[in-house]
């Protein structure tokens, strides 16, 4: 279980937004403000190293989506996901479009760019119980914090043995590069899905977007939420009704965190190059 990120939230998932034709909306201006972040984190970890080293191991997968010029920019570190919803034709269907890659080591190509960026550490990614993790420790290969995985000053006492590593760290292991696409917006385009892993590993993209479609938008990511806490429960053969009783600070060990938001896309002022107050739906499994 990995510490909560503070002051940064731990919410792991950014609301889409919108920008104006003269924010300069771009890939290098996006990776900028990741790197900011970065840098901002590492300094307090580096103030707070004295009386609480246990900071740098403390880090967050960030999920980004911003809309410029009728074009949605996907920046994502870590393991959440976006996906899309696109109507098919006249058939009433919607598609669903994974828009993002995910940076978990469970991921055969992001084992591969482990090894190629590692050539030298055979103990690089290790599988343990069944699960894939960076050196053993972490599944995800970038992310914003984690500053113990990326700068050798911050690995070693005081920091817990349990997150120090046994041999020299002579470069960054974890990156807090995101990666970036770009999807041109189409009138067929229905609504995004920006959600946590903690989501996917109960619902299917395809799931995740029927619920949605076949809804009205209004509660649209609390019957996320509720969807994927009923899947958990019906895996550990329990009622929806008695997971819900357990503690907050209990449950991770029965589901993962949960933070869903779905943007409902307007078309009209999309093509207006301003998007105000656009239909928003946003949970937290924190708020079940």
């Amino acid at each position: 279980m990995r510490s909560p990120l503070s002051p940064f939230s731990r919410f792991q998932c950014c609301a889409a937004i919108s920008a104006e034709a003269n924010g300069g909306v771009i890939t290098e201006t996006i990776e900028r403000a990741f790197r900011q972040t970065e840098e901002g984190y590492a300094a307090l970890v580096s103030d707070l190293w004295s009386t609480r080293p246990q900071v740098a191991s403390a880090g967050t997968c960030c999920l980004v989506g911003v809309i410029f010029q009728q074009t949605l920019f996907v920046a994502n570190l870590g393991d959440s996901r976006v996906v899309l919803g696109k109507k098919v034709g006249n058939t009433g269907g919607v598609a669903a479009i994974q828009l993002s890659t995910e940076h978990n080591a469970n991921v055969e190509a992001v084992r591969q760019e482990l090894k190629e960026l590692h050539p030298h550490d055979p103990q690089i990614v290790v599988l343990k119980h069944g699960v894939w993790r960076v050196k053993g420790i972490i599944q995800i290969s970038r992310s914003i914090g984690d500053v113990y995985m990326k700068d050798a000053q911050f690995n070693r006492e005081p920091l817990p043995a349990k997150f120090r590593l046994p041999e020299p760290m002579h470069m960054p292991i974890l990156s807090a590069e995101p990666a970036i696409i770009s999807h041109r917006l189409q009138p067929n385009d229905s609504f995004i899905i920006f959600a946590s892993d903690g989501l996917w590993e109960h619902l299917s993209n395809e799931k995740a977007v029927e619920i949605v479609s076949s809804n009205p938008h209004t509660g649209s990511a609390k019957k996320l939420v509720k969807a994927a806490l009923h899947e958990a429960a019906r895996k550990r053969e329990m009622r929806y009704s008695d997971l819900r009783k357990i503690d907050k600070k209990v449950r991770r060990h029965f589901h993962d965190d949960i933070s869903v938001i779905v943007l409902f896309l307007n078309h009209d002022l999309i093509s207006k190059g301003t998007v105000l107050d656009p239909p928003l739906s946003l949970r937290s499994a924190l708020d079940h």
